[in-house]
Formats: C-alpha cells, sequence, structure tokens
C-alpha cells in the first residue's frame, strides 16, 4: 500500500487545471457509467469554481513524482437538517487503481472531514462500478439506497 510521503495534494486552479480535470472527469463517467456523454463541461467548470472557492482544500489534484495521477473533490453539505462531509469524485488513473491509492485519497479525505468537523461523509456511485462500490464496502461504508432514478447509490461511511 502506498503511503500519504510519496504523494502531494495540490490545490485545483480551475485555469492553469482546466484540461486536466475534464480529462480525470471524463474518464470517470465512463468507468461509472459506461459513457460520458452526460458530461457538460461548461456545467462541470461552473461547479468546480464555485466549490473550490468553498472548500478550496477539498479540490486537489493528486500528483506523485511530477505526475497527476488523481483528483479529490470533497466538500461539505447540508443533509437532512445537519452538515456533512461529501465526496465528489475520488480519482486515479487506471494504471494506478487497485494499488493502494484509493486508501492515499481516503485518508485526505478523512483529514479534510476532521477539520471541518463533520461526523460522516457521504458519495454516491453507480450500481454498475463494482470494483468503487467493493472499495468504499471495505472502508466500512454502507448503501442506504439508490437514488436519481435508481442510477446511483448514496453511501455513507463515518469518520
Amino acid at each position: 500500500m502506498k503511503n500519504r510521503d510519496h504523494v502531494n495534494f495540490i490545490p485545483i486552479d480551475p485555469v492553469k487545471h482546466r484540461d486536466i480535470t475534464i480529462r480525470f472527469r471524463r474518464d470517470s463517467y465512463l468507468v461509472s457509467f459506461g459513457t460520458n456523454q452526460y458530461l457538460n463541461v461548461e456545467e462541470y467548470l461552473q461547479f468546480l469554481r464555485e466549490k473550490i472557492t468553498k472548500h478550496p482544500d477539498g479540490f486537489v489534484l493528486v500528483e506523485e513524482d511530477g505526475e497527476l495521477i488523481g483528483q479529490i473533490e470533497l466538500s461539505i453539505r447540508e443533509y437532512e437538517g445537519r452538515e456533512i462531509g461529501y465526496v465528489h469524485l475520488y480519482y486515479l488513473v487506471p494504471r494506478k487503481r487497485g494499488k493502494g491509492y484509493g486508501q492515499v485519497l481516503q485518508h485526505y479525505a478523512e483529514d479534510f472531514f476532521q477539520r471541518h468537523q463533520v461526523s460522516e461523509f457521504h458519495l454516491r456511485v453507480s450500481p454498475t462500478n463494482k470494483q468503487a462500490r467493493a472499495f468504499y464496502k471495505k472502508l466500512g461504508m454502507k448503501e442506504s439506497g439508490l437514488e436519481i432514478d435508481g442510477n446511483v447509490i448514496r453511501m455513507i461511511g463515518k469518520v
């Protein structure tokens, strides 16, 4: 398993990192849903600009040995009357998947959520993304049900 000492977390600059964030997000759609046709690039870039303003430490690129290998998107939001952490994206380039880097991303997320004093976090995952679902379950996350017309599963984890 990799540890955090081998990677750097670089705050996303929506202008400077535009192309790489779009490329990573497109691939995440492809892996999750089998297509990236639903990605609206302009809406995504607007989303990044808005969220980075509120949580700059939650939107980072993952770098190892000078190469960008992943991306994390985290925020704090309200859910059922309480504040929770939310994972918008965990992403690793294909050759880094299944090699312990997911744990590195998870540790970063846990630190972020602890700094923002939330005790649970949520994310949504495609029902067909079996590798991601298995990883989240390994982290101790629980499925809480289908959302968005059955297209995603909400998962809940404790910090």
